[in-house]
């Protein structure tokens, strides 16, 4: 019953959010069209356009910027901080470069960030992730790449949590029970407003260090050209955005 309910947030993420939704509302709007030609055509056609949107470099960024990212961790910032804690972001499951689970691309970013920080502040590291789509749980992984890759110790493992808030809750058990109040916290920037607020909701204050920041440089010709890493980027920010709402909504109730 557990595996088959975490299976429930994967495929409701790919049917609700691009390119999966948009795609089944053009394919939707071309079937459609057979009885209704205009509403058909117009459907599919918006459809495409938002694709073809979501895929530009200008509107990724500023879907990102609309999620208020915070400013770059500087050393300074940790002042009175006393754990370093980097959450998961997912894991490749049956590696075969690797003869096993590894790090993904989004936890990997965390976990030589969360590295950087650890060298910069010396501060106990605290990892949390569960196994989301079974295997080896997150924090196991990032556990071994900090301790085996990038020489950094860690003192707290945290492999059950599934999602944000459970990231915040578990690890603010082991945070309480070694009378810590103030972490420094590691994810990407496009989930820290959401991170922060369920970490402060279990009476942990944050300092952000958000890796994965938007690069700031000028516009270009590139910026209306549709490409691949655009439209992931766009389904981050849709994701946090949505997350974000999810959020507010159960906080005000």
């Amino acid at each position: 019953m557990l595996d088959y309910l975490l299976w429930i947030k994967p495929v409701l993420k790919i049917l609700v959010l691009p390119p999966t939704s948009l795609l089944l509302l053009a394919l939707a709007g071309l079937a459609a069209s057979r009885r209704y030609p205009r509403g058909g055509k117009l459907l599919a056609t918006a459809a495409t356009l938002g694709l073809l949107a979501l895929s530009l470099p200008v509107i990724a960024t500023a879907l990102s910027q609309l999620l208020r990212p915070p400013q770059p961790f500087v050393t300074a910032d940790a002042g009175g901080a006393q754990a370093i804690v980097i959450l998961g972001g997912g894991s490749r499951r049956n590696a075969a470069d690797y003869g096993g689970d590894t790090l993904a691309p989004l936890t990997l970013e965390r976990v030589r960030y969360g590295a950087r920080i650890a060298r910069l502040t010396a501060l106990p590291v605290l990892v949390s992730g569960g196994a989301t789509q079974g295997g080896t749980p997150e924090a196991y992984i990032m556990r071994d790449a900090l301790e085996r890759e990038f020489a950094i110790p860690v003192k707290w493992t945290e492999p059950f949590s599934h999602n944000t808030h459970q990231n915040a809750l578990r690890c603010a058990g082991i945070l309480h029970s070694a009378h810590i109040q103030r972490i420094v916290l590691v994810t990407h920037g496009v989930d820290m407003r959401r991170a922060r607020a369920e970490f402060a909701a279990q009476g942990i204050d944050v300092v952000p260090a958000a890796t994965g920041l938007t690069e700031r440089r000028a516009f270009t010709p590139l910026d209306l050209v549709p490409s691949m890493a655009a439209l992931q980027k766009s389904y981050y920010a849709l994701y946090e955005i949505a997350g974000n709402l999810a959020w507010e909504m159960s906080a005000s109730h």
